[in-house]
Parts: C-alpha cells; sequence; structure tokens
C-alpha cells in the first residue's frame, strides 16, 4: 500500500455536495484525493471516474485537450447518479511533469502528435501508474465498480490489481477544433474508445 488517508471534509461543487478525501504517498511525493458523491456503501458497484491531473484543461481551460470537459462530465454525471466517487489522480501529463508536458506542447506546435513528443522527450506515451488509485479504492473498501472511462490501460490496470469492473461508461464530450489530432492520436495510437472523425 502506497497510500495513507489524512484528512476529510465537505465539498460543494455545482453538482451537488460531494465529500472530499485527501491521500498520501508514503513517500511524500504526490497527495491525490477523492470525491464522493452519496452513499456509496449499499452500492453492488459504484460508478467511478479515475480522472488525471491537467492543470492546463482542469485549470485554464485549455482547448488542446478534452480534460476539463471530462472532469465537469464526470461530477455531473456522478452527481445525477446519486452515488458515486472521482479519484483524482496526482500525475500531471500522463506522469511526465507539468514542465516536461509544456515542453512536449511545443513539439506538438511544430507538428508531433501527442505520443511522438512523449517519445522525443524520452518518454512512453502514457507514463501513468494507476497503483495509487487502486490503494484508493482498497482503503475505501470498494471492490466492484462501472467505470467512466475511454482509456483500455484504466481497465487492464484495475482488473490485474483485483478490482471488478463490470461496466465501462464512455465519456466522450469536448471534442473541438484545436484537439481533433489529439482524439485522433488516442484512438489511433493508443487504442481509445473514441470515434474517430473530425
Amino acid at each position: 500500500m502506497q497510500l495513507k488517508r489524512m484528512a476529510e471534509a465537505k465539498l460543494p461543487t455545482p453538482w451537488g455536495d460531494f465529500t472530499i478525501i485527501g491521500f498520501e504517498e508514503k513517500n511524500k511525493i504526490n497527495n491525490h484525493v477523492a470525491l464522493i458523491y452519496g452513499d456509496i456503501y449499499n452500492t453492488h458497484a459504484v460508478l467511478t471516474r479515475i480522472h488525471s491531473e491537467c492543470l492546463t484543461g482542469d485549470a485554464f481551460f485549455s482547448l488542446r485537450c478534452d480534460c476539463g470537459s471530462q472532469l465537469e462530465s464526470a461530477l455531473m454525471i456522478i452527481a445525477q447518479s446519486g452515488s458515486g466517487i472521482l479519484i483524482y489522480h496526482r500525475q500531471e501529463g500522463r506522469n511526465i511533469g507539468l514542465l516536461n508536458k509544456i515542453h512536449a506542447y511545443h513539439f506538438q506546435d511544430i507538428g508531433l502528435d501527442t505520443v511522438e513528443a512523449n517519445n522525443k522527450l524520452g518518454f512512453s506515451a502514457d507514463e501513468r501508474d494507476f497503483t495509487p488509485c487502486v490503494d484508493i479504492l482498497n482503503l475505501l473498501k470498494i471492490k466492484t465498480i462501472r467505470l467512466i472511462t475511454n482509456n483500455p490501460l484504466k481497465l487492464t490496470s484495475l482488473s490485474h490489481a483485483g478490482i471488478d469492473i463490470i461496466e465501462r461508461i464512455d465519456l466522450i464530450v469536448g471534442r473541438n477544433s484545436k484537439n481533433y489530432k489529439y482524439l485522433n492520436t488516442k484512438a489511433n495510437k493508443m487504442g481509445h474508445f473514441l470515434p474517430n472523425k473530425y
């Protein structure tokens, strides 16, 4: 277990009142949070979203990606369903870090796609480790979930760690004229369950 549970509080949002729980990695490199809505303990399969940190999309409304739209939509879906959990996974830029992500943006500006840009910086297409997310689910005693994701890596990572995923729910939002290449690269090179269009 890499994480320990540290703090809990109420978090009112435009979509309803959540409970925010903070978790700290034992090596103190990152903190992660879970946003819980409603009663997740009397549900057979907890509606779950793992959202990896994206400062540019989540906070600065970047149109280069679909992250901000996915975050808002996931919170809305969870609230409308009556219960669920969103894990905010603090691994910025598919875990290459914010400054490397900005370097990758530069390479994308001159024609590389997201995978090529990561490779040019010496990284794989996706450097994320979903172990902290599994730890959060285990600490919260959640074993069976309905996962909101387009990403097959999340499915395999959680399943291999013993989380029972009984349903995958699409989250196809935020496509625009600025991010179509980014989304098509996700579909064509990373196997995401996304329509290849625009």
